[in-house]
């Protein structure tokens, strides 16, 4: 553990009265300020089950000096859950949807991921590199798809430190952004992938003038745009 707690600073929230159209807003301001041509779609598995509690402890005694409010969150911690009137006892994971969780996790990211992360941004990047995170959803935009895998690859490593892992499955690396259309194009693709972020998927369109730009949507609006347009085209009957 000593290796991976190296460079530790302590934590600041900078997100409070911060919400989650914030982090959208924030996300399409990287995207159209840098050079983003790929975008990592990260998924953590199961991340409220699997954070260690040992690092949890951790990471708060680098923030609060108070043992009392230590002992406070350890037991907190070690309450357990009830389920089906068996309580269980794990040394992983906060209890997801309690007060207290979402801090908690900020906190643990902000150690095992964001600094990390800057730092890797700062020292390894070869082009432009964004990253906007909200709780455990987050997206990170390159300009060059050989720092997206390198970064990919060595997140990978990172998180595992902490005793937590990307999902294999929903974690995917595609071609997004200005020049992502036309390039596909010329390569016989069709339109570019699109991913989703806070419970809007992000689309790759364009102003009427027909420059490039950012489209996002909630699900529910794309699923019911076929809808909408045949009852547009369905023919009047008259009665």
């Amino acid at each position: 553990m000593r290796g991976a707690e190296r460079n530790l600073r302590p934590y600041r929230d900078r997100r409070a009265g911060r919400g989650t159209h914030d982090a959208l807003d924030a996300l399409c301001v990287g995207m159209h300020s840098k050079k983003v041509s790929f975008i990592l779609d990260a998924d953590i598995r199961s991340f409220f089950d699997e954070i260690s509690q040992q690092w949890l402890i951790r990471f708060l005694e680098h923030r609060i000096g108070d043992r009392r409010i230590i002992r406070l969150i350890q037991k907190w911690l070690k309450a357990g859950i009830l389920e089906g009137g068996v309580v269980s006892v794990s040394d992983r994971g906060t209890g997801q949807g309690a007060v207290i969780s979402p801090l908690l996790v900020n906190i643990y990211l902000h150690y095992a991921l964001d600094l990390w992360a800057a730092r890797w941004r700062r020292r390894t990047a070869a082009g432009d590199m964004i990253i906007v995170r909200y709780a455990d959803d987050f997206i990170v935009g390159f300009q060059h798809e050989s720092d997206a895998q390198r970064f990919l690859n060595e997140m990978r490593e990172r998180l595992r430190e902490f005793t937590v892992s990307l999902h294999p499955e929903k974690t995917r690396l595609i071609e997004f952004g200005r020049f992502a259309a036309g390039r596909r194009k010329r390569r016989g693709l069709g339109k570019p992938e699109t991913f989703n972020f806070l419970g809007f998927t992000f689309i790759c369109g364009k102003t009427r003038a027909g420059k490039f730009q950012i489209k996002r949507k909630t699900p529910d609006c794309i699923e019911a745009r076929p809808k909408r347009h045949l009852r547009q085209i369905a023919p009047h009957h008259s009665r």
